[in-house]
């Protein structure tokens, strides 16, 4: 039996004396696209850096494709990782690395790629973001916000990743580029069969990619399914922040 590719079980999170999470259970199914909704201070991040495996929960255990990301066999945890991307909020470009340069980083780090392979593989990664090689020796500086975007996705997609981690993928994208940059993730969502989990604020996004919900809220997961049955739970954070906005939703 395939296991999931993420289970957080009993996951509690604590700074000191500030309690984050209690005991946060969930489960991502392989294909799924869940999106991770919450106030603000809920959590949201704190459990997106510890499903990338940059922070260890007080509590509970986090497993990536049926591996525990406390087992200490380093093998296994770097193969788990390269079956994993992440976009984070505001592209996080090497400022310093041309776009070719950005996307080469993590095909140079596997350090068993040629260089013809490596340039092969950055004009493949910018084809699929409808990015051309020209706009590889462009500079970070040189880059429009949705352009950032795009570079930041074809370097989380350099290593053919199973599972796209997206930090609020449409912050800071007028409506326009928002748009596109949402169709162009869907259309390499059902391309490359990703699973996706996204923590977004935004309806647009929210109605145009996601197909099941997780909510944070109280310290803990208070609901978690498709996107009707979530929307209709009766509490005020979900109630809230959906609105009059449900039926375009669905």
């Amino acid at each position: 039996m395939t296991p999931p590719v993420i289970e957080l079980c009993g996951i509690g999170t604590r700074f000191g004396s500030q309690v984050i999470h209690r005991d946060i259970n969930l489960t991502v199914d392989s294909g799924q696209i869940l999106a991770l909704l919450g106030g603000s201070g809920s959590g949201k991040s704190t459990l997106l850096r510890e499903i990338l495996g940059l922070l260890r929960p007080t509590a509970g255990s986090v497993r990536l494709f049926g591996v525990d990301l406390a087992d200490p066999d380093s093998q296994r945890q770097r193969a788990v990782r390269r079956r994993l991307g992440v976009l984070f909020q505001q592209g996080a470009l090497y400022s310093a690395l041309s776009v070719f340069d950005n996307i080469a980083f993590p095909l140079r780090e596997l350090r068993c790629l040629d260089a013809d392979w490596i340039c092969r593989l950055v004009h493949l990664k910018l084809d699929m973001v409808e990015l051309t090689p020209r706009d590889g020796h462009l500079m970070p500086a040189e880059l429009s916000g949705g352009m950032v975007k795009r570079v930041a996705l074809a370097r989380a997609l350099a290593l053919e990743p199973e599972l796209l981690l997206l930090d609020e993928p449409t912050a800071g994208l007028d409506p326009e580029r928002s748009k596109k940059f949402v169709d162009l993730l869907a259309s390499l969502q059902r391309a490359l069969n990703l699973t996706v989990v996204m923590v977004t604020h935004d309806l647009e996004t929210l109605a145009s990619l996601a197909s099941h919900i997780a909510v944070l809220a109280d310290q803990r997961l208070i609901a978690c399914g498709p996107k009707a049955e979530v929307m209709a739970v009766q509490h005020p954070f979900i109630q809230g922040f959906f609105g009059n906005n449900r039926p375009k939703l669905i």
